[in-house]
Parts: structure tokens; C-alpha cells; sequence
């Protein structure tokens, strides 16, 4: 099997990559990324594309399945240049598959696709894919299933899988995630429990996680099987404020979620961190998901838990962690941060 990875350069990409390597099924694997890393994998070779301009079917001719996992959080106050890419460039994948003749294609949605839901229950893959209207993330999220939908009825013949998972941690990605969400003025000594004094308990701030090793097995069992449609995909526990009080061994104290939405909000608006506010909106509004199905129908499980996962990502935010990958690369901000900074904080591409 040859199978082609769009935007294999970044935290899940590069899981994908080691995952593959030890799968006898998968004989070469192409990593298409915008731009080259210098970090090297079995099986893979490195083809340099952007998905919002570049020509695709010339990297998807002989194979026989792509994942598509391509997308920009940042420059977040640039909206034309991420749906450009996130909805343009999806639609641009597409429809390059189609052409290739390629007969599998597994899509990396997320749980910010879903409408807002319940937080007192789980919900199945049948939950509206509608999005949350505040947060650019999740309509793009729902605007791409909507152009699935239409592929899948376009191209009944080619395998169709939409993983949709919770929030994705390991050490490796700790320097992209703080590039992304963060910004450069969060000191790595901050996520140290001792300096977090007080946990801020939020009404509906429950979220689910799992460790990037894990949701790329579960990118090898679709590639491998014979799975279509949609697939919920979670580690145990649910994280709520207990678990983070635990974590950080700190009590909590009772704050509005609009509060923090303010705060948030000014900080954006004023260049101190890139998240837009829509972000929070996004956690505290998408459901909480049943991950049966995954585990029935692929033969998925976590080896991690949850915690552990978010364990993983606070350990790599402490030691500044990361991969020989534009992406994940570990200073990849220069001294003091000084490339982010010249950027905007979420203005501009990096």
C-alpha cells in the first residue's frame, strides 16, 4: 500500500509517520508538508506543497490512500489566509483524490465540528456537525464535512473516514502548542504546579483528550480496514475541573465564563496571546463524545489516559520539547521569541 500524508510535518502528522513505519500493509508513504523538515522516517519520503495553491494529483497518482491532515490555526487574525487553506485547500484535496483515482481517504475532522451539546452525557457520531458559530475553527471544521458530504455522494467509491477526536497532546508538539495558543510571553516556568496557585472552575469546562500516538493508531486502523464514515475518538478520564485541581495540585476558585471570555478577548485584542476568544467559546460549547464506535468498528483503544496525555504536553511545555520539523520545532521562535513576537502574536503566517 502507498499511501500519501498531507501536512505530515506537525504533532499528528509526525505520529502518523511512526505509526506506518511499523505497519507491513504500508510499503512507502509520501509526507507532503509546506515546508521541508529535516527529521527523516522509514518508508517516507518528503514531497514540499502547499494544499491552497500547489498541484496535487501528481503527488496522489499510484496511490492508494491519502490522509488528509493539512490545516493553519495561526494567523488567527487573518481569516481569508486560514479558510484559503482550511476549506479552499480541503476542497482542493479532494477533489485531487477524485482525480487520482485514489480508492481511500481519511480525513482529520475534530469534536470542534460538532454543534454545541451536552456536557452531562455523551453524544455519537450523529450529533449535528453544525459547528460553533463564534470560533473560526469549528466552522471550518463543519464547512469541510459539508464538502465531504458532497464528495461522498460525488464518489461513492472511494472509502471515506472522518476521525473526529478531543484535544491532542504529547511532548512533542509542546512548542507548537505554545507558539499557537500561547504566544511568546508565556514563561515555560508558569506550567509548573508550584507557580499555579488557584484552578478556575468554569461552568461546562470539561474536555476530552488523548495522546498523538494514540489517535495515529487510529489512523492506521482506518487505513488498514475497511471502516467508512465517522469515528469518535477519546481517552478516559473526561477532564474536568477535578482532574485539573488534582494535576496542578491546587485548589479552585469559582470564575463566570464570561469573565474569562473578556479576559480573553482583551488579551487577543491587544497582541498579548494569538487564541481569538472563540477558542473558549468552542470548549465550553461542543459535547462531550461517546468513542464506542471506534472502539467497536476500528478495534481502537487508548494506551494512555487522558492525563496522562496532558501530562505528557505539560512535561514538554516545561522543557521547551519538540521535533526537527518547522512545526514542532523547539526555538523555533528565535531568540526571545523575537520571530513571534515581529509577527504579530497570530497575525501573520510563520
Amino acid at each position: 500500500m502507498r499511501v500519501v500524508v498531507v501536512g505530515a510535518s506537525g504533532n499528528v502528522g509526525t505520529s502518523v509517520l511512526r505509526e506506518l513505519a511499523d505497519e507491513p500493509a504500508v510499503d512507502s508513504v509520501v509526507g507532503v508538508c509546506r515546508r521541508m523538515p529535516s527529521l527523516r522516517f522509514p518508508k517516507v519520503e518528503w514531497r514540499a506543497a502547499d494544499v491552497a495553491v500547489s498541484p496535487l494529483d501528481p503527488l496522489f497518482r499510484d496511490a492508494d490512500a491519502v490522509v488528509h491532515l493539512a490545516w493553519l490555526i495561526q494567523p488567527g487574525r487573518d481569516r481569508e489566509q486560514t479558510r484559503r487553506v482550511n476549506v479552499a485547500g480541503s476542497e482542493r484535496v479532494f477533489q485531487a483524490v477524485a482525480r487520482a483515482g485514489v480508492r481511500a481517504l481519511v480525513y482529520a475532522s475534530s469534536v470542534g465540528t460538532y454543534a454545541p451539546g451536552p456536557k452531562d452525557r455523551r453524544v455519537d457520531e450523529t450529533w449535528p456537525v453544525t459547528g460553533v458559530e463564534t470560533s473560526f475553527y469549528s466552522r471550518d471544521k463543519a464547512a469541510v464535512e459539508a464538502l465531504l458530504d458532497r464528495f461522498e455522494g460525488e464518489h461513492p467509491t472511494v472509502r471515506v473516514v472522518r476521525l473526529r477526536p478531543g484535544l491532542i497532546f504529547s511532548r512533542d508538539a509542546a512548542s507548537e502548542v505554545r507558539r499557537l495558543f500561547a504566544g511568546p510571553l508565556l514563561p515555560a516556568t508558569l506550567v509548573r504546579p508550584r507557580f499555579i496557585p488557584l484552578v478556575p472552575r468554569v461552568d461546562r469546562l470539561e474536555f476530552q483528550a488523548l495522546h498523538s500516538r494514540d489517535v495515529a493508531r487510529a489512523y492506521r486502523l482506518a487505513l488498514t480496514g475497511e471502516a467508512r464514515g465517522a469515528f469518535n475518538l477519546a481517552a478516559e478520564p473526561v477532564i474536568a475541573i477535578e482532574q485539573l485541581r488534582q494535576l496542578f495540585r491546587a485548589p479552585s476558585v469559582p470564575l463566570p465564563a464570561r469573565v474569562l471570555r473578556m479576559a480573553a478577548a482583551a488579551s487577543f485584542r491587544l497582541h498579548l496571546q494569538p487564541s481569538e476568544p472563540g477558542w473558549l467559546d468552542m470548549a465550553l460549547g461542543v459535547p462531550l463524545m461517546d468513542t464506542s464506535r471506534a472502539r467497536a468498528e476500528l478495534g481502537w483503544s487508548e494506551t494512555r489516559s487522558s492525563l496522562a496525555a496532558f501530562a505528557d504536553l505539560l512535561d514538554g511545555l516545561r522543557d521547551g520539547a519538540g521535533l526537527e520539523t518547522p512545526p514542532l520545532e523547539p526555538g523555533g521562535a528565535g531568540p526571545l521569541r523575537l520571530r513571534e513576537l515581529l509577527s504579530g502574536v497570530g497575525s501573520r503566517l510563520g
